[in-house]
């Protein structure tokens, strides 16, 4: 194994590294960085670290060059082999050691991988703090010694945490998951079934080769499959997870997609009068639904910037019992220790249906309708991307238009508002726009397609 001395300096990205496996991101690579992680480590008066890998086909091998690049600096390392990143979150916080890595490209296409790390109790490491360690890896003054690593299995430590977080009622409800062949498939049909649940599942091989269906449940064309299957079983709920574990899809009774910023609404009204701090995060992209059914709950609302490191942070930070962000990342602090868990965010929803008689449908009833369309993903070079948002913010401004620029430009109408901003986990713009009636949703949406179309040339 070589230290790699032409990094891709795209590959790290603004909350964790990600490439393409092995024209990007490889073992040399890979090698190389852990011997900036263990350095850069050993320098904050560490000496132990947490490491895990997810299902896709290359993360063993990286993996094991991870290793090899940190303990080859003196770092002793907690290995926790194949696991969820939630399983690794948990293993930190059980632990307490804080220091750590889990190879993974959560929902990316099967051929990406990447690693998510963080140096100390802050968290995840992200924005400027992944530019400074790039730097430091680049320099390449690596620390040597000959670290151990030690094996350890999480899994039933975290089973016995959702048993103590959660209390079912007294209807059984009847559940369809579908891991869509990602990491959750090695603990999911064992976790829900210590629990009161008519369980039916899908997709449930590990598989990195996603065959059934790309590993992102909160794009609903990737559930069709779970879908038919709640109608087919008349399920109360299907839930679907992506290829880490961190997210949660989720499908009605009726067969019907709920997107995050809707279903964030099921738990903030479930938990409203449970909780003393009545304040709740939520990201940019977010629908204004999810604001207005927060006020009318006589609530706070903190809009926050996107990305997953950025929302868990602030949410701990601020000490708010709940937050989530468009993505499908959802913190509980009420009684559940902060990190985003798809799993633990599905059983809280059949926690809800399980002492009620209501159906998921009804649940979410009287909510504020906005026409509004998904997340629309534009392919921009990472080195473009940037020029293209500040372009569209030149726009805004001579226009005259009011805008939020804490993450690119939320551009705010009465009626209606537009979002354009890049991507932290690939080479693209990410696009949402929302209003009070169809025709100003398509007029907002033109508009701004077209200018993003324009710079982006």
């Amino acid at each position: 194994m070589e230290i790699k001395k032409d990094i891709n300096r795209n590959i790290f990205r603004g909350y964790d590294i990600r490439g393409i496996y092995p024209t990007e991101l490889d073992e040399d690579t890979v090698y190389t960085i852990g011997l900036g992680f263990g350095s850069y480590i050993k320098e904050l008066g560490k000496t132990k670290c947490i490491v895990g890998h997810d299902n896709r086909l290359s993360s063993p091998s990286l993996y094991k060059a991870l290793i090899k690049g940190i303990t080859e600096t003196g770092i002793d390392i907690i290995a926790l082999g194949l696991c969820t990143t939630p399983m690794y979150y948990y293993a930190c916080i059980k632990l307490k050691i804080y220091s750590g890595v889990m190879v993974t490209a959560s929902h990316n296409p099967k051929d990406d991988n990447g690693l998510k790390f963080a140096f100390d109790e802050s968290g995840n490491c992200k924005g400027q703090e992944i530019q400074d360690f790039l730097n430091y890896i680049v320099r390449g003054n690596f620390s040597s010694g000959e670290g151990k690593v030690v094996d350890y299995i999480i899994a039933n430590d975290y089973i016995k945490l959702f048993k103590e977080s959660l209390n079912f009622g007294e209807r059984r409800v009847k559940v369809v998951i579908d891991p869509g062949n990602g990491t959750t498939s090695i603990i999911a049909k064992e976790l829900f079934n210590e629990f009161p649940i008519n369980l039916i599942e899908i997709n449930g091989e590990s598989n990195g080769n996603f065959p059934n269906h790309h590993p992102d449940p909160c794009v609903e064309d990737n559930l069709d499959g779970l879908k038919q299957k709640v109608l087919e079983e008349q399920a109360d709920v299907g839930l679907g997870f992506d290829g880490d574990g961190d997210r949660m899809g989720l499908i009605t009774n009726s067969g019907k997609f709920i997107p995050t910023d809707r279903y964030m609404i099921l738990f903030i009204r479930d938990m409203i009068d449970k909780v003393a701090k009545k304040e709740f995060l939520y990201d940019i992209k977010c629908s204004k639904a999810l604001k207005d059914e927060i006020e009318k709950l006589g609530a706070k609302g903190i809009c926050y910037r996107s990305g997953n490191s950025y929302t868990k942070a602030a949410t701990r930070d601020l000490d708010l019992p709940f937050g989530g962000e468009l993505s499908g990342h959802v913190y509980f602090r009420d009684r559940w220790p902060g990190f985003d868990s798809g799993l633990y965010a599905g059983l809280r929803v059949v926690e809800i249906l399980s002492n009620t008689d209501k159906t998921l449908d009804e649940l979410l009833e009287e909510i504020n309708e906005y026409y509004s369309t998904p997340e629309i993903k534009v392919a921009s070079p990472d080195e473009k991307k940037f020029e293209v948002v500040n372009k569209v913010i030149e726009y805004v401004k001579e226009k005259g238009y009011n805008y939020l620029d804490m993450d690119g430009a939320r551009v705010e109408f009465p009626d209606s508002w537009a979002l354009i901003r890049t991507s932290n986990t690939g080479p693209n713009l990410t696009l949402r726009f929302e209003a009070t009636t169809k025709e100003r949703l398509d007029e907002i949406q033109k508009e701004f397609t077209d200018k993003v179309e324009e710079f982006n040339k």
